[in-house]
């Protein structure tokens, strides 16, 4: 995988690495980490929703 950043983004990343005592690769990483702990998006959510409740209507309809 090849991350091309504008200048201006590589020269903070730089600065911030340093500042903290990380490299740039470990920030990286964690932007990445802690985009993957977000919540999902909501139009991925109401999908996700309206998909488990069409297959428990049936069901739901039969019980009454």
């Amino acid at each position: 995988m090849k991350l091309r950043l504008r200048e201006e983004q590589v020269l903070a990343l730089k600065q911030r690495a340093e500042k903290e005592g990380i490299s740039l690769h470990a920030i990286v990483l964690k932007a990445i980490d802690d985009y993957l702990a977000l919540p999902a998006r909501p139009s991925v959510v109401r999908k996700t929703a309206r998909e488990q409740a069409a297959g428990w209507r049936e069901p739901g309809e039969r019980l009454g």
